[in-house]
């Protein structure tokens, strides 16, 4: 065998993986018979005789009977995703933590209130709350659950569960007397019953921190080295090879800066990690020094630990009735609601708060649920380009549940990227289409049909853990976009399976400016593979997401799935 090994690999034979079938998403090498990677990264792609004429190899056939294509990213997702599971899951869909146990789907109130009478009972510290998540009242046709059903099964023990968009929460009557919370709050986020007195429901950050310490210790667990571990391993299992951490984190906070350098710099840690800047739930900080900082952590990123974008968050949530869409508003709203959502950050504060970014040379990202909050977004964005141009900024309306058709003709033309959420369409899509905005407007939602046709570069996302971590299920929703009752939701804006895994690599790699490195499998770029057990491309659609994963490659490195106590 000739020898001449390639640059970079001192000397060491290179290792060449056949497979079933490498899906590239390359369009000018789309498809191969094995994959060449020489330390972390790929030699080639191509038929194991074309490979190894490169040099001294060795083949390893551990993948000759699986699909490989590249590791999935994943360009909108939390870190909580790995703390939450501290809490009592008490949501609608059937969950698997990250010790494998599934945990069944609270399917009506009496369920909720009766995993909380459990959890509450195996308590042996009175004084502490009992936190729970995942609720989502939507699913509950008729009276929501608030205090008073609460205080049935918790008592006097402070009660707090997250609900399932993450922008609500509800307590129980102990935990709102602990907190102050009266007939004399003033606060837009605290709710109101028929009796006009605070019924317990919470709503966005202004009615939600007012929980104080309960509040801050759910957020607290979303900060530990354990939940930094389960989000890797959790991303690992389903085919994931980045994540990005897209506001959770406070990077100004030393010890949470901290402990994600501690983490990745593990040789064993399964997934690179982009984790934006972000200031929710955090100390007010001026944004022209949280653009400073974040040039600066640019500086200091390694392999597996990335900065430089930011997130920004414009509303709230269409099924928490918080979002801000444009008239006729909401279709079918709880009573008592009133008026059309919440801003959470000013509109007309946009444009100035997006400079401070912009002309620091990074990303904003932008939370955007409804129409209202995407068209403040593209506004601001259009102003700062006016005053500042530049190119290739990739700034991204994250969500895009209910972006007009408009406005991704204008977003096509200002550079903007879209990130949608897909999984909607499975998760809400029944109750969108007959509670939150109806018919017609449900059928355009999380439209990437129109996003394809309008030139709109965009990925889609879990927003793990509003929704589990896994892209296969995300494009699974955006190719055949059937809702949980398997009704068909706006089958116009279906897209095709080719087009939905560019959007969770290359696409999703674009959007976080690493498609230099990552997103599609070509000679140069990281060694970063997804490993599954049968070919996305051949299977019927309605079977994506039934694909088994092996696993990952990551930077070279086999990280087979496995289920972790970690």
């Amino acid at each position: 065998m000739e020898s001449h090994a390639p640059a970079g690999t001192d000397n060491e034979p290179f290792v060449i993986y056949p497979a079933r079938r490498v899906i590239t998403i390359n369009p000018a090498f789309p498809f191969g018979e094995a994959v060449a990677v020489a330390g972390d990264r790929i030699l080639g792609v191509g038929s194991t005789d074309e490979l190894a004429s490169w040099g001294e190899h060795r083949i390893d056939d551990c993948f000759a009977s699986h699909v490989i294509m590249p590791g999935f990213i994943e360009a909108h997702c939390h870190v909580m995703s790995g703390g939450l599971w501290n809490s009592t899951y008490v949501g609608y869909f059937d969950r698997r933590d990250p010790q494998g146990l599934l945990w069944p789907g609270c399917t009506s109130i009496d369920d909720v209130l009766e995993r909380l009478g459990k959890a509450a009972a195996d308590m042996t510290d009175d004084s502490q709350t009992l936190l729970a998540w995942g609720l989502d009242p939507i699913y509950f046709p008729g009276e929501r659950l608030v205090a008073r059903h609460l205080d049935t099964v918790t008592g006097d023990r402070p009660t707090l569960i997250l609900h399932a968009s993450g922008h609500l929460a509800t307590i129980n009557s102990a935990l709102m007397d602990r907190c102050g919370i009266d007939e004399t709050a003033t606060s837009p986020g605290v709710a109101r019953g028929g009796d006009g007195l605070p019924n317990g429901e919470l709503h966005e950050p202004a009615g939600m921190m007012l929980a104080g310490e309960a509040f801050a210790d759910m957020m607290k667990a979303n900060r530990s080295e354990q939940a930094r571990w389960r989000y890797a391993n959790e991303a690992r299992n389903a085919g994931h090879t980045l994540l990005t951490d897209l506001g959770t984190t406070q990077l100004w906070d030393p010890d949470q800066l901290g402990n994600w350098k501690k983490v990745t710099s593990d040789p064993a840690y399964p997934a690179r990690v982009m984790v934006a800047m972000s200031n929710l739930f955090g100390a007010t900080a001026d944004p022209a020094e949280l653009a400073e900082l974040c040039v600066q952590l640019k500086g200091e990123q390694t392999a597996k630990l990335r900065f430089g974008i930011v997130k920004l968050i414009l509303d709230g949530s269409i099924q928490g009735f918080t979002a801000r869409i444009s008239w006729p508003h909401y279709y079918k709203p709880p009573p008592g609601h009133i008026g059309n959502g919440m801003w959470l950050t000013a509109p007309d504060q946009m444009a100035d708060l997006v400079e401070q970014y912009h002309r620091a040379g990074l990303t904003v990202h932008c939370h955007c649920n409804g129409d209202e909050a995407t068209e403040a977004f593209v506004e601001a964005v259009e102003q700062v380009l006016e005053r500042y141009p530049r190119w290739d900024h990739r700034h991204t309306v994250q969500h895009c549940q209910l972006t007009t058709p408009d406005q991704y003709r204008r977003m096509a033309a200002l550079g903007m990227h879209a990130n949608i959420f897909s999984n909607h369409i499975y998760y809400w899509g029944d109750q969108h289409r007959d509670v939150t905005v109806g018919p017609e407007r449900a059928a355009r939602m999380d439209a990437c049909g129109t996003a394809l046709a309008s030139g709109v570069s965009f990925s889609i996302h879990s927003d793990s853990p509003i929704t589990p971590l896994g892209h296969l299920h995300t494009a699974w929703c955006a190719v055949n976009r059937v809702t949980a009752s398997g009704q068909v939701l706006g089958p116009d804006e279906r897209i095709g399976v080719s087009d939905a895994l560019r959007a969770i690599t290359i696409e999703a790699a674009r959007q976080i400016k690493m498609d230099a490195e990552i997103g599609s499998i070509e000679a140069g770029k990281l060694a970063d593979f997804a490993v599954l057990e049968d070919d996305p491309l051949s299977v019927g659609p309605m079977a994506l997401r039934d694909i088994g994963v092996w696993g990952t490659v990551l930077g070279g490195v086999p990280q087979p799935a496995q289920i972790s106590g970690t």
